[in-house]
């Protein structure tokens, strides 16, 4: 029997899965790590937590599963996208890592968009400068740190960085690639013309690869810490998204999915390049070679109800770990008891600023319509009900790219919602399926890795085989016409409130 190892390291903690080649789940294990927030807007992590916590999830799959290691024929990381880890000449951590969440590097996308052009920047990478990338935060070390610009002899993506520690080699995949914005998106290779203009090295970056592709084997050192054997072999890769839509067999022209997590994302898969001109939404290469994928993200989907469960709902915490429940189980209770529109009060759901629609680091959270009458029901749905229309923003931007989206999945933690599930269902008008594994980005990676070590024919067929959805959640019509109006002053908010939130920053 050959066996499957999928790593998904993750912004709250890494977990690894080991499958069967039938997709079925052998032996789990997760484990957290801490976010560091220096100043505000700011988020980074310690690389050597990521690789803590690979060692650990690893070493006790593999105890766990009481498999031969000989047998756990190749493993695929998936990764947090964005982050920045920068290593000196003997392959030491410089700095943390400044991670996806990171919203210092304003300055640096100006500069990257007067560098390189606005057009021509959106040509070659596929998206507009943004905080979140990688490039900017590149930007910033080279003018705030120096220093330590100059120690840099490798650039690696958080998942890069995993594997550089589980093989020795450096190399990274283009669907993680495409989101450093310094990758020919089109090309599926790195721009020449792009890093010349940031006067970016490029002997500071790894090779590309496709996702499937072998880059290397289980190093001794590793071996010896994870009990993984040398003859594994170690694959590209994706993104998380990208090894979420390989999980969730959004691997064909026409399928999408939503992932409700600490961020939002709406993902469809293309065939064809396709590249919104106003840079709203982002075209990335997907993990299925030759393809590509074009996403909406959102900075504070789950964040935003994580938030609000954290501030007014300590009762319920407290009364679901006697109960030994989730507390989001009761957090749902509360909210299902305010009506559709939670009594006209509507959340915006930037607490982290915002990508998709609006591509602006400086704007926040808001509660609008707020009045004496609103109780706790109120504000919790109303986070909810803001969370998906600004999913629903996502999606209308993608039907009228042409990137259509006749099948919706729905993965990460909201889906284990079924109030949110149905409330999505309702805002979208359009049925939803859930997916019989819980394992998205692990499965997705460890499909990548059967495909390069042979265990599959392709990418498209290994999802087929084992990818199963559930049956459709359907909408309620009624509620979903009332949600329409409730969109439409959602979407009136934001440009009224847009230079405001510029005056607030200044203060």
């Amino acid at each position: 029997m050959k066996y499957l190892l999928g790593i998904d390291l993750g912004t709250s903690g890494t977990r690894s899965v080991l499958f069967n080649p039938d997709g079925e789940v052998i032996a789990a294990k997760s484990a957290e790590y801490p976010l560091s927030q220096p100043q505000n807007g700011w988020a980074e992590q310690d690389p050597q937590d990521w690789w803590e916590a690979a060692i650990a999830t690893i070493s006790h799959v593999v105890r766990q599963s009481g498999v031969d290691p000989r047998q756990i024929v190749a493993l695929g990381i998936s990764g947090q996208m964005h982050g920045l880890v920068m290593l000196d000449e003997k392959g030491q951590v410089l700095r943390p890592s400044i991670i996806w969440a990171d919203q210092r590097t304003g300055e640096e996308c100006e500069d990257i968009t007067r560098l390189v052009g606005k057009d021509r920047l959106i040509e070659i990478t596929a998206n507009p400068a943004l905080t979140g990338f990688t490039a900017s935060k590149i930007m910033w070390v080279k003018k705030h740190q120096p220093d330590i610009y100059k120690k840099t002899r490798r650039i690696l993506l958080p998942k890069d960085y995993l594997r550089y520690k589980l093989t020795g080699d450096f190399a990274t995949e283009v669907s993680d690639a495409s989101g450093m914005q310094l990758l020919d998106v089109p090309g599926r290779q790195w721009s020449q013309e792009v890093l010349d203009k940031l006067g970016i090295a490029r002997e500071l970056l790894a090779r590309v690869y496709e996702s499937p592709e072998v880059t290397g084997h289980v190093s001794e050192e590793a071996s010896r810490l994870t009990g993984l054997s040398q003859s594994t072999l170690v694959v590209g890769g994706a993104g998380d998204n990208a090894a979420a839509a390989v999980g969730t067999g959004t691997v064909q022209d026409g399928r999408a999915f939503t992932t409700v997590g600490t961020s939002g994302v709406i993902f469809a898969h293309s065939s064809k390049i396709a590249i919104d001109p106003k840079g709203r939404v982002h075209t990335f290469c997907c993990a299925v070679p030759g393809a590509w994928h074009v996403m909406g993200v959102m900075q504070s989907a789950g964040l935003s109800k994580r938030w609000i469960r954290d501030t007014l709902c300590q009762v319920e915490i407290a009364q679901a770990e006697k109960l030994g429940i989730d507390s989001y189980d009761l957090v749902d209770a509360l909210a299902a008891k305010s009506p559709v529109g939670s009594n006209r009060l509507i959340y915006l759901p930037y607490l982290m600023g915002e990508r998709t629609p609006h591509l602006d680091p400086d704007c926040r959270g808001v509660f609008f319509g707020l009045s004496a009458m609103h109780q706790r029901d109120d504000l919790i749905r109303a986070v909810m009900e803001g969370v998906s229309f600004g999913l629903r923003d996502s999606l209308e931007i993608l039907d009228n790219m042409g990137v259509k989206a006749d099948k919706m999945l729905l993965t990460g933690g909201g889906a284990k919602s079924a109030f949110w599930r149905q409330l999505l269902a309702d805002v979208y008008a359009r049925p939803l399926s859930l997916i019989n594994s819980p394992e998205g980005p692990a499965l997705g990676v460890a499909i990548l890795a059967g495909v390069g070590a042979g265990v599959y024919k392709s990418v498209e067929s290994a999802c087929d085989a084992l990818v199963r959805p559930s049956d459709a959640i359907r909408p309620d019509m009624g509620k979903a016409a009332a949600y329409q109006r409730f969109h439409r002053l959602y979407q009136q908010l934001y440009p009224a409130l847009k230079q405001s939130w510029q005056e607030l920053a200044r203060l």
